[in-house]
């Protein structure tokens, strides 16, 4: 029924009568609905060779063979003997996860762990079977998990660029440096049309609209693989994945993984024109969409993975789940899901230990016929016809190939110039007044904000760690900043220039250039409710009104993964900059901003917006809208000499929600500013830079609890007095008195698993001058409460504020917020750690 009210909108859209949808004609409404969707004629074509290898291997294959070509699990949760034993056809790394649990490993660590579970893969010793299997990452803007690998602008940013050619330079510059650290297949490229800059993976998509999206999906598509008769999948090329299939971007609100309910024509007309573009391209696998359509999730639904992408458009190679999306169906666990693959999926993908279970029940299924064997073998045969295309049967191990362990490959002074031009082209200038801009470099120039001289804030997120976090500019080996361009050309031209993040000088400058914006986030943590910039924490524009205020003129830079509703820090800057994300290769935006010595132009401005500018913090706008009404347009991107349209007076007023407010939250699946997380065990003190980290006396992992790494567990093996604690940047103190005022608890949303054997604590520590060393400090023992909760039950246990203010914390000067330890064992996972005003008096720990 909900498929013919689908196909029913689609042909009152496509204006057929009424009259079709009469019962005798339900078959004809069904291929109304298909009808919408092409026939793609792939540019890479059946090879009947290929074919009849693939058959011949298939039936010399155990159902155990093919199921554990079906399972794809992550390399924290699998060991060499793992894949020896069982023989899994693909693995991959999770953002944040690296060799060894390094995040500074090597080109080596990479290679060599590639070539470990080559070499256990082809190995039938155990499993009966040779076939190679495949690594696959995400290497979304570059090769983003490697350390000096060349880090290209986000798609927001290329989007701007529209340049097709240099989107195949990025992606052939790519290939290579994934291939040289031994990798086989990349999950890229994201065709999401964004719909809602709400969505905190909008700087993941090109463009709003999908004019854009079609060509560049073909161009990544042809750049990673290349095009048959040219290098197809040869040395230097990676297997590519058209994601995430399909609409993610017009989710309601933006709400990550949440729901699409446009019509079936819009969601082709609009969602699905990166998989024309990228299919016809020959891209070899999809990856399928953590989103619901109309109330169904997309991992689960049979009528779009199989009727649609499969037979109707032709889509030969497989399609990957995204992590645990099976998970999500009604019906399922991570553990156990037939419905999955019944829908059409081909290969799980399954981090953490629900790998095991769902191997061992999915071939359960099959024999009870639960999962029919034509199914698995319509997977295995996907699975194989892309491994023979990419000749991972003929090609050397990984450490043989011809780009392997080639170090120079990365972070390569010829991959960068690539960058840099994106750099360049991606840059659009939305205001400048008097034509301030370009500024020679002669001048007295500051240069101001926490964006400035920071490598990690200006690449975001997906940079290293999946977050983009806990990043310092030592893990850019080879990167540059912004503030780096900038001081370099200004002095060669005999200029003086001044780093200042908080805008203070001893000279008054000439001319002030404020770099500053979002902080890093990935899916799952970008959401806003809102686009306002800062709200209630306007730390960036009080400093652009100072510099104003002193007679200074102020060029905005603005480093973002979206367009925001800047209204007030556009009035408060002469001339202003949207420069999105641009990655390692900071120092190409002076090429833009500055002119040569002699006054010329070194590269006028070609970015155009390709996503409409807001002109209301709440209210989606994109182009074509019946009612569109952006504050800038579509296509808007202003060049030399153009004159500003802006008004320099643009409301400021702005009705902020009546919700929970974010400043409240220490965490809650991700760390929030200004705090940070960090381990201790003894006199040791390390910050959290990695999703596993073992102290004496402690171990850290994260896990998932709603989403993808949402949650941690601590387990405490009683060697030392360990824990973790939340502290501010740079132990500043952060005034929270209003916490105190609003009779506020303490909430921690726990989970144990055992008894706790030694007192658990929970502390705070403040600082104030003058303060005598310790006095400002307090702890509440939770140990009762906590052992009395139901144990492997998620639960919230909840501290009055005035247990710790009345131990002299003095809420107005908090560095640590929460610190939670103990010298015993136990066992805890945490999801959210929170102020809640007025709970104070219901708290579930008082103090009289």
């Amino acid at each position: 029924m909900k498929r013919l009210k689908k196909s029913l909108v689609a042909v009152m859209v496509t204006g057929l009568l009424a009259s079709c949808a009469k019962q005798n004609d339900t078959v004809e409404v069904e291929k109304s609905g298909l009808d919408i969707w092409p026939t793609i004629n792939s540019e890479v074509k059946k090879d009947p060779e290929i074919e009849r290898n693939v058959a011949e291997l298939l039936a010399k294959m155990t159902l155990e063979q093919k199921v554990a070509q079906m399972i794809q699990p992550e390399i924290r949760d699998i060991t060499v003997e793992d894949m020896r034993r069982y023989g899994f056809g693909s693995y991959l790394n999770g953002g944040g996860a690296f060799p060894n649990n390094n995040k500074h490993s090597s080109v080596k660590d990479w290679v060599d762990l590639a070539e470990a579970m080559y070499q256990a893969s082809v190995d039938d010793s155990l499993d009966g079977i040779n076939i190679p299997t495949m690594w696959g990452t995400d290497a979304v803007h570059g090769h983003n998990n490697v350390i000096g690998a060349t880090l290209f602008p986000h798609n927001i940013g290329l989007g701007a660029a529209n340049n097709p050619d240099l989107i195949v330079k990025i992606a052939e510059v790519t290939a290579k440096e994934v291939m040289a650290t031994g990798i086989d297949w990349v999950f890229a490229p994201t065709v999401a049309t964004v719909r809602d800059d709400r969505w905190g993976r909008t700087y993941e998509g090109y463009s709003e609209d999908p004019e854009i999206v079609k060509e560049y999906a073909a161009a990544i598509v042809h750049g990673l693989q290349g095009t048959q008769g040219d290098n197809f999948l040869g040395d230097d090329r990676v297997i590519s994945t058209v994601k995430h299939f399909v609409g993610d971007g017009g989710t309601v609100k933006g709400d990550d993984q949440g729901n699409n309910i446009d019509s079936e024509l819009d969601l082709f007309n609009i969602h699905s024109q990166g998989y024309v573009g990228g299919l016809t391209a020959g891209a070899q696998s999809v990856m399928a969409s953590f989103n619901s359509w109309n109330g169904e999730k997309i991992h689960g639904n049979k009528y779009l993975l199989t009727d649609v992408l499969k037979d109707k458009m032709g889509f030969d190679g497989f399609v990957v789940g995204d992590w645990n999306g099976h998970g999500q169906i009604k019906g399922c666990s991570n553990h156990d899901c037939p419905q999955a693959v019944n829908a059409g999926l081909d290969v799980y993908m399954v981090p953490t230990d629900a790998w095991k279970p769902l191997m061992e029940n999915t071939i359960k299924q099959v024999r009870a016929g639960v999962i029919p064997m034509s199914r698995i073998d319509d997977a295995v045969t996907r699975i194989l016809r892309v491994k023979f295309r990419a000749g991972l049967f003929d090609k050397a191990s990984p450490a043989n190939r011809p780009y392997a362990n080639k170090t120079d490959l990365i972070g390569h002074a010829e991959h960068r110039e690539v960058a840099k031009q994106a750099v360049r082209e991606s840059l659009v200038l939305l205001k400048n007044n008097d034509n301030l801009l370009p500024l020679s470099p002669k001048q007295n120039i500051l240069i101001a904000g926490d964006a400035a001289n920071n490598i990690g804030k200006q690449s975001g997120g997906w940079t290293i760690t999946w977050q983009g976090t806990n990043n310092e500019n030592a893990d850019f080996p080879g990167g540059s900043s912004i503030y780096d361009g900038l001081a370099e050309q200004i002095k060669a031209a005999g200029g003086k220039v001044t780093l200042s993040e908080d805008g203070s000088f001893e000279n008054k400058p000439d001319v002030a250039i404020v770099v500053f914006g979002e902080e890093p986030y990935a899916e799952g943590h970008g959401d806003k409710e809102n686009l306002v910039y800062q709200q209630g924490d306007k730390r960036d524009l009080a400093l652009l009104q100072k510099l104003k205020a002193q007679g200074i003129p102020v060029i905005s830079v603005f480093i973002s993964g979206r367009p925001l509703w800047v209204n007030p820090e556009l009035n408060s800057s002469d001339a202003f900059v949207a420069a999105w994300l641009p990655g390692s290769e900071g120092d190409a935006v002076a090429d833009v901003l500055l002119t040569d010595k002699a006054g010329k132009v070194q590269n006028d401005f070609k970015g155009k917006l390709s996503f409409s500018w807001p002109s209301h913090p709440s209210k989606p706008v994109n182009r074509f809208d019946a009612d569109y009404a952006p504050l800038l347009p579509y296509g808007f991107g202003l060049q030399y000499g153009d004159k500003s349209v802006l008004s320099n007076n643009l409301s400021e007023k702005v009705e902020l929600d009546n919700g929970a407010d974010a400043n409240s939250y220490v965490f809650k699946g991700k760390t929030f500013a200004p705090w940070q997380m960090r381990l201790f065990s003894g006199a040791n003190n390390q910050a959290v830079m990695s999703s596993s980290i073992a102290l004496k006396g402690l171990e850290y992992r994260t896990i998932d609890k709603h989403i993808q790494e949402d949650a941690f567990k601590l387990v405490w093996t009683g060697l030392e007095n360990a824990g973790m604690e939340f502290v501010s940047k740079s132990w500043f103190r952060e005034d929270l008195s209003m916490m105190q005022a609003s009779n506020a608890a303490l909430v921690i949303e726990l989970m144990r698993d055992g008894l706790a054997e030694q007192p658990v604590i929970i502390s705070s520590h403040c600082e104030s001058e003058g303060d005598k060393p310790g006095s400002c400090r307090a702890q509440v023992d939770i140990t009762e409460q906590l052992n009395r909760l139901p144990d492997t039950q998620w639960q919230n246990l909840s501290i009055d504020l005035n247990c710790f203010a009345k131990q002299g914390l003095k809420y107005s000067q908090v560095i640590m917020p929460f610190a939670i330890s103990t010298s015993g064992k136990a066992n805890l996972s945490i999801s959210d750690i929170h102020f809640a005003p007025e709970q104070g008096q219901s708290a579930s720990i008082q103090c009289e």
